[in-house]
């Protein structure tokens, strides 16, 4: 397609858009939180008193809509307002107009409206204030600093006049947070990758995630939950072993009991004397172990309570000498000079959904507890270091060439 727009002018578009997009979709949320707490930090949803957080969350969607997908569709064909300040537009591969599925294909991609609480942020919390080379915002690690770090690696390879032996994509997801139906919608359109990393987790490269499981125990009287809280959970170790799933494995390591929630009896919810709330859990596993051997075993410990398994993310493992380990291994020990031997997670990334990807930055060796917290922050100087190391990744994986070993 001929007249396509600079680099410069397409990423200028998309952090205007990122910050009015974002706005727009804070707004109502923070209205409702304004309403309910007399604040506007509270953006945790989970914490809104029903039905306010469904509310809250359905005004924030129908505005990322709104803004996102009604105006370039209805309004503006092809331009969001950062487009349109720009003067570029989404056109179809002709060059001519692109239709309202084109659009909606192409836009969608580019949200993110997750969103965790921002309570004790000295300044404003999405402010993206900087001091002393640091990038203080929720969400800067977690995950719109490597976004940069990924286009800046895009963009040095297309200055250096690379031309890559595959295609080369970035995904942006907007359900990480909440469930990856984003790339359930995206894998019904387009096939996977053959190989590639999501920047969402730490170095070096991870090559294998234990599994997640959620599961649900429903006691038969308000005894029994007492016992099950007392004897289960607070007096109990986080590796399971009052359920007798006190899992190893030596490459994961030990099964994680953890983000217990009491729940209120189903179709009751009054919480009054007459209902029996249920307990829900997650299960943090190693390979050694499946999530039905897992719910196996608890209802085998409590025979007369009900346990169901809500939800499950299986393990995912690769192998250490495979070309994409390998590959992501070398380019963070030539960039840094580091240990880059692969290693395990317990948290979950996109890595769960999409086949062929493993996690791979942006956090370095010692950097821990950042992400989702108040003052969560990224140097620049790492920003800077993620976006070398994923140039360089991103030219061996899309080039037939061999990597320069000592």
């Amino acid at each position: 397609m001929e007249n396509l727009a600079g680099l410069g002018r397409r990423f200028f578009a998309y952090l205007v858009d990122w910050y009015i997009g974002a706005l727009v979709t804070a707004f109502p949320v923070s209205a409702v939180s304004m309403k309910l707490f007399e604040t506007v930090k509270n953006q945790n949803l989970l914490t809104f008193p029903a039905p306010w957080g469904l509310i809250a969350g359905g005004l924030g969607l129908a505005a990322a809509v709104l803004y996102y997908a009604a105006v370039p569709i209805l309004v503006w064909r092809g331009q969001t307002l950062g487009k349109r300040w720009m003067k570029i537009k989404i056109a179809d591969s002709s060059g001519g107009e692109a239709s309202a599925g084109q659009l909606i294909d192409t836009i969608v991609r580019m949200v993110q409206i997750d969103s965790v609480e921002a309570e004790a942020e000295p300044d404003a919390p999405f402010s993206g204030y900087q001091k002393d080379g640091v990038i203080y915002s929720r969400g800067v690690l977690d995950n719109k600093g490597p976004i940069f770090s990924c286009l800046y690696a895009l963009y040095a390879l297309k200055e250096l006049g690379i031309v890559p032996d595959r295609q080369v994509r970035i995904l942006f997801g907007c359900d990480e947070e909440t469930g990856f139906e984003d790339l359930n919608y995206y894998l019904s359109k387009e096939k996977p990758p053959v190989m590639g990393f999501t920047p969402d987790c730490k170095y070096p490269v991870v090559y294998a995630e234990r599994g997640r499981a959620l599961v649900e125990i429903r006691p038969a009287s308000r005894e029994r939950f007492y016992t099950l809280m007392n004897d289960y959970v607070l007096n109990a170790k986080n590796n399971g072993e009052r359920f007798h799933i006190d899992f190893r494995d030596e490459e994961f390591g030990q099964v994680e009991v953890r983000n217990f929630k009491i729940l209120p009896e189903k179709g009751q919810g009054d919480g009054s004397a007459a209902s029996v709330p249920s307990l829900q859990f997650a299960v943090s596993y190693p390979a050694g172990c499946t999530a039905a051997q897992i719910l196996e075993t608890v209802r085998g410990e409590l025979p007369d309570m009900e346990a169901e398994l809500i939800s499950n993310m299986d393990p995912v493992r690769f192998e250490k000498d495979c070309r994409l380990v390998d590959t992501l291994r070398y380019t963070y020990e030539r960039v840094t000079g580091m240990d880059g031997t692969p290693v395990t997670t317990t948290g979950g990334t996109y890595a769960k959904r999409m086949p062929n990807i493993v996690p791979f930055g942006p956090s370095f060796p010692g950097q821990k507890g950042i992400g989702h917290q108040p003052d969560e922050w990224m140097k620049v100087d790492d920003i800077v270091a993620n976006a070398k190391i994923y140039a360089l990744s991103l030219y061996y994986l899309a080039k037939d060439v061999e990597m320069e070993r000592k």
